[in-house]
Order: structure tokens, then C-alpha cells, then sequence
């Protein structure tokens, strides 16, 4: 990788297993995952300028989307464009938009940052973002041990931040205390916090009449859930859960309008008002142009474009066309929710290719958003679609 913006250090000399048992006790229980290698006991290391254009482009992106958001918010034919659920159309109007730029306070863009330092935003989790545990405690370990720079130890007190304003009493996934991810995630996020909070399994939440209780009968009243918003429409209960968010016997975190900001079709909008000569100042026309691939509902592109669900996670509905539009290759592993909402079409942009320990695998560069900043970097190494069977694999800064 001769004049890359990357270099892939070489393995440590211990034992994979006893490093494996040293994460365990500091939190990260999933660095293996049913017999296979998640965490690559190798560090990727990035070219301080191009890290420093990263996270400047991810506070200049930040801040055009909240404004897309504000945009957008209120208009229910713009809703269903972007592919809201109309069951939380009420609560998106009822509910106070947040402060400026801090519509969510626990996000994660992810991008294709390619060998010659261009970047590119492939989209934005902005409700219910993982990788957390691997950003804010692997990486720094990793590179405290390599001698390498890790923006990403300002995490903990970002998330000590955001959380003693928003002061959630619970903290909340589906399987608590069996999904080892999400588990481990809700947990680092409460410790880091240095708040009260207990943790619980959303499975076992009851609403009556908007009050939301968790499994020992207790009162629910400001609650963190890594639960995706948009399956307040397809599982039941969600049209409780939203009418206890709607008349204020709870509050959620992220806050309900994180939903505008998760929908792909969000880039689509941006990108559409960008074309239009809409909304936009010159600079912010300026980073749309430079860090935004095209992206729109429906398929414009004669080829070199990819397809993915509006509410797609870990790689699920991503369909990727070649130069003559036929279909190249589509995500397997991840369920595709591409039959539940609409899709999005856009730009394809490769992920650069790095050799690894497991031989060669496609970089996905993260860059988390917490309290309104960039302050952590996630890699994932996989294949052309980063899917739920890719590796994390820890990023520094030179």
C-alpha cells in the first residue's frame, strides 16, 4: 500500500487468547463469536491530515443534516419520501425538536476512506449505533500499547456529558444478558456515564395506559434503548410504546427525531435540496458536493450504484450494481428489511482493500458523534458489503 493514507501494523507477539481473556475483563466480551475471529489483533493506522479532514468533514456533515432535519420536520409528505412509519408521524410532531446539533447525542457515520485520503459518507446511524465498547476501550488499549495516537479516549467523557443532561434511570436492549454486543454496549455506556442506571432486557417492558414498566414492576421514565425506532411499526407494542412517548410518561434517548437522521433517505433529501439550489450556504454546498455520494429514491443511475433499505443495519437489503447495471453481488447474512420500508439508490463508492491476518478484507472507516463532536474512530474489515460478519479492526492516527 505504497503512498496510502494506511498502514496496517503487523500482529503483537502474545498469545491471541490471553489478550482475548484481558478484553473480557475490561468489558469487551464478543472478540470471539461462535468459534470465529470478530476482533483482529491487528491496528490500522491513518495519516494525521486525513484524520483531521475526517473529522472535520464529520462536524461540517453534522451540522448540514440537522439542518435537513429541521427541514424536513413537520412535513408529512416529506416523511413518507424519507420512509418514516406513519405510527410515529404524531410523536415526531408532538414531541420539541432538540437543540441545534444535537438531535441525537450517540451517532456513527460510517465511510469509504480510500487509499488516497478522499472520503466518502456511505450513511449515518444516528439511533442506535454498536461498535461503542470496541472505539471507546479496545482501540485506545491497542494503541496506548503500539505507541500510536487514539482520538477516540474523549469517548467516556463525551457520553458522561450527553448522559448527565439526558439522565436516563434505564438502559435497555433486546436480550439483556444474552446478546453479548448489545449487552456490553448498554453496560459500557452506563459505566462510562457515572450515573445510576439500571439495565434491562426490552423484551420484558409492559405498557399500561403509557406507563412503562420493566420486568420487576418498576416505573420507567427516561430510558436509553438500542431498540431501531422504526419497529415501533412492525412489532407489537410498538403503538404503545409510541403513545407513552407521545403524552410524555416516557422519555427516550436518542430522542425520537434521531429517526430523521437514521433514514437513508435523509441523504437522499440532502442531496436532492443540494441539486435544487435549496437551504444550503456556500460552504455547507461545498462539503455536500466534496463528502456525499448521489443519492436518491429511485434507481437514476445507469450503473455503478448500490440499493439498500432506508432502515437497513449491518449490511441487510445492500444490493451493488456494476458499470452496466447488472446486479454484482448482494448482502446474504443480514435480514433485509427492503420489503418493510422504501429503499434509496446510490453512487457506488468501493471500500479500499487492506491485507490483514486473515488475508485481504475492505476498510469501513467509523467515526462516532457523541454530544454533538467526532471523537472516535471504529474500523470494520470485510468484504465489498460490510456486513454482520465483518471484523472490527482498531484505527489510530499517526
Amino acid at each position: 500500500m505504497t503512498g496510502s493514507v494506511f498502514e496496517v501494523l503487523k500482529p503483537g507477539g502474545q498469545p491471541r487468547q490471553e489478550r482475548v481473556e484481558e478484553l473480557a475483563e475490561l468489558g469487551f466480551t464478543w472478540a470471539d463469536l461462535e468459534d470465529e475471529e470478530y476482533w483482529l489483533d491487528q491496528l490500522v493506522v491513518m495519516n494525521r491530515d486525513t484524520y483531521l479532514e475526517l473529522e472535520q468533514a464529520s462536524a461540517r456533515l453534522w451540522r448540514i443534516l440537522d439542518r435537513t432535519v429541521r427541514y424536513v420536520h413537520g412535513n408529512r409528505a416529506l416523511y413518507e419520501l424519507i420512509g418514516i412509519p406513519p405510527i410515529l408521524w404524531d410523536m415526531l410532531d408532538i414531541c420539541p425538536l432538540p437543540e441545534e446539533n444535537l438531535i441525537s447525542r450517540y451517532a456513527r457515520f460510517d465511510y469509504a476512506v480510500s487509499h488516497d485520503g478522499s472520503i466518502k459518507l456511505y450513511e449515518l446511524n444516528a439511533d442506535t449505533p454498536t461498535g461503542y465498547v470496541e472505539a471507546s476501550i479496545v482501540t485506545p488499549w491497542m494503541c496506548r500499547e503500539a505507541g500510536i495516537d487514539s482520538p477516540n479516549v474523549r469517548m467516556k467523557e463525551l457520553v458522561a456529558a450527553a448522559w448527565g443532561v439526558e439522565r436516563p434511570d434505564t438502559a435497555a436492549c433486546v436480550a439483556y444478558g444474552e446478546h453479548l454486543e448489545d449487552s456490553g454496549t448498554i453496560e459500557a455506556l452506563v459505566r462510562h456515564s457515572g450515573l445510576d442506571i439500571r439495565c434491562v432486557d426490552c423484551l420484558e417492558l409492559s405498557i399500561d395506559h403509557g406507563i412503562v414498566k420493566d420486568g420487576s414492576g418498576r416505573e420507567i421514565k427516561r430510558m436509553f434503548a438500542l431498540y431501531p425506532k422504526e419497529w415501533m411499526a412492525v412489532d407489537d407494542g410498538g403503538d404503545a410504546l409510541a403513545y407513552s412517548i407521545e403524552t410524555g410518561k416516557l422519555t427516550l434517548f436518542n430522542p425520537p427525531h434521531s429517526i430523521l437522521l437514521q433514514s437513508k433517505g435523509l441523504i437522499a433529501a440532502a442531496w436532492g435540496l443540494y441539486e435544487l439550489g435549496l437551504l444550503y450556504t456556500d460552504d455547507e454546498r461545498e462539503a455536500i458536493e466534496k463528502y456525499l455520494l448521489p443519492t436518491y429514491n429511485k434507481p437514476v443511475f445507469s450503473g455503478n450504484y448500490v440499493s439498500k433499505s432506508m432502515f437497513g443495519r449491518e449490511g441487510g437489503s445492500v444490493q451493488m450494481f456494476d458499470g452496466s447495471g447488472e446486479l454484482e453481488i448482494k448482502d446474504e447474512d443480514g435480514f433485509d428489511t427492503s420489503e418493510l420500508f422504501p429503499s434509496v439508490y446510490q453512487m457506488r463508492a468501493n471500500l479500499p482493500e487492506i491485507e490483514t491476518a486473515v488475508g485481504a478484507r475492505r476498510l469501513l472507516t467509523g467515526m462516532f458523534m457523541i454530544n454533538g463532536q467526532p471523537c472516535g474512530l471504529l474500523g470494520r474489515a470485510g468484504g465489498l458489503i460490510t456486513g454482520n460478519t465483518s471484523h472490527f479492526i482498531a484505527i489510530g492516527v499517526r
